[in-house]
């Protein structure tokens, strides 16, 4: 009757822990910000077709560009620092999954305990027999060979959505090492694109500085036949003074940018095989931008943010469980005797042991709830992240775009200036010969005509570059 009474009383506790735990304070939500335009211009266009669905060696026809990606892909530091944590988040999913199933181990110990005679164990021991003529031994040793295990019953789904949580951040760490091999590439072709246009600009400067020498020899021949003055050489020889600063400068910034690349790959300095060939003759990648909702799709940092958004919300469901009552069982078997000979003589030494513990949070309870707010504060972080990573990919995308059409106008006018000033360095030329103009409109026609010049290789670069960020802020480079 005491039992089933007890029973009874058991039953009653566990309900109340279980009521007192379902208190829940209630999560915070917010909504998502306004979904991503139709168009990334005025202009809506139904075009589906997306320069990012192309693997990266089709989207680069130069080869020598094409080896230096290789390479880095292999050798590039921060690239193999985010492998590693994938990793870290792969091995984590396993210590997830291991909390799901039960622990189990082996335990053999020794030991030895003396108590006072004078106590009721001490008392107790001291009338015991083993068997007849043996008393209990004092002090009294103890032998204990047992397997034991333990298992927290997943009632509330709590280990199941850390696994998954676990397994989210897991997809998005793989997403972040595809958005590092996105920007990597595209760095990598800014870099060699740079350095191109800095071979260009070096061999303008060097053409420019033949003929300022080339001029500079005419004056000094006119100044012996009286018609100039000491004031037209030396002016023409400071001319030809800068354009030979200028050539080292540029040189400076070719090794400069050559170290760059040769950082990224992830070896030390050498040189940098290009074809350098007429720059101004490339031509950038043809442009396909397709819709603003495929950028939820390609971009791998849209993604990670959406993976870590998942991964926070299951946080917070995870938070929200450590309110409810955790069942606990374990259980043990095995042998134990205070004399090793004693260990297997069964059933004497048998021990074994079967417990089920509902535990529950009744009165302070404030370290949960301040976790669970935590948890719910990461959740909104997150989705605000979200909505950031969208709105910044559709404003980098947009922003390229805009940049490509006022780059090609821009190119188009200053190859026009070039060819008005490549004609007035000749007519000049032609015109100080015969005394009909000064050295100072000679030496500001070449000196226009040389910034001219570089600014077009300039912005043949941007040009190219400007393709490459598209391509990029579309989502491709990473296939």
């Amino acid at each position: 009757m005491y039992k089933i009474k007890l029973y009874q009383y058991s039953i009653a506790l566990g309900l109340c822990l279980a009521v007192a735990g379902c208190k829940t304070p209630a999560a915070e939500t917010a909504s998502t910000s306004t979904p991503v335009p139709e168009a990334f211009g005025a202009v809506k266009s139904q075009d589906t077709t997306n320069m990012s669905a192309l693997k990266w060696k089709e989207f680069f026809k130069d080869q020598n560009l094409v080896e230096l990606i290789d390479v880095a892909l292999k050798n590039n530091q921060e690239l193999n620092m985010t492998l590693q944590e994938i990793e870290i988040a792969k091995n984590d999913i396993r210590v997830r999954k291991g909390l799901l199933l039960p622990t189990a181990g082996i335990r053999a110990g020794a030991g030895i305990e003396k108590v006072g005679r004078y106590t009721s164990q001490g008392a107790g021991d001291a009338t015991t027999e083993i068997k007849p003529g043996v008393e209990t031994p004092d002090p009294l040793p103890d032998f204990t060979i047992a397997a034991y295990a333990n298992w927290e019953v997943d009632i509330w789904k709590k280990l199941r959505n850390s696994k998954k949580a676990a397994v989210n951040r897991y997809l998005a760490t793989v997403e972040g090492k595809n958005f590092v091999v996105t920007n990597l590439i595209a760095e990598i072709a800014d870099s060699y694109y740079e350095l191109l246009a800095l071979d260009s600009q070096l061999d303008i400067v060097k053409q420019t500085i033949a003929l300022q020498s080339n001029a500079l020899e005419i004056v000094k021949i006119q100044k012996q036949a009286a018609r100039a003055t000491e004031l037209g050489v030396q002016k023409f020889q400071a001319e030809v003074l800068t354009s030979k600063s200028l050539e080292f400068d540029i040189l400076q910034k070719i090794k400069e940018n050559e170290n760059k690349i040769n950082f990224l790959l992830g070896r030390y300095p050498q040189d940098i095989k290009r074809d350098k060939t007429n720059f101004t003759d490339l031509l950038p990648a043809a442009v396909n931008s397709g819709l603003p909702s495929q950028l939820l799709m390609n971009r791998p940092d849209v993604k990670q943010a959406e993976l870590e958004l998942v991964a926070a919300k299951l946080d917070v469901k995870v938070a929200r469980a450590e309110f409810y009552p955790s069942l606990d069982i374990s259980a043990a078997i095995g042998v134990q005797a205070f004399k090793p000979s004693y260990l297997f003589t069964m059933p004497e030494s048998l021990l074994y042991s079967l417990a089920g513990d509902l535990v529950a949070p009744l009165i302070n309870r404030n370290a949960i709830k301040a976790e669970f707010s935590s948890a719910n504060a990461r959740q909104l972080q997150a989705l605000y992240n979200y909505d950031k990573t969208i709105l910044n990919a559709y404003l980098e995308v947009s922003t390229q775009l805009s940049k490509i059409e006022n780059l090609q106008k821009s190119y188009d006018l200053k190859s026009q200036q070039v060819d008005a000033l490549n004609t007035s360095i000749s007519v000049s030329n032609d015109l100080f010969k015969s005394a009909r103009v000064d050295y100072f409109e000679v030496l500001m026609t070449q000196r226009d005509a040389l910034e001219a010049k570089l600014e077009l290789v300039d912005t043949k670069k941007e040009q190219l570059n400007a393709a490459v960020h598209v391509y990029r802020d579309l989502g491709g480079g990473w296939k």
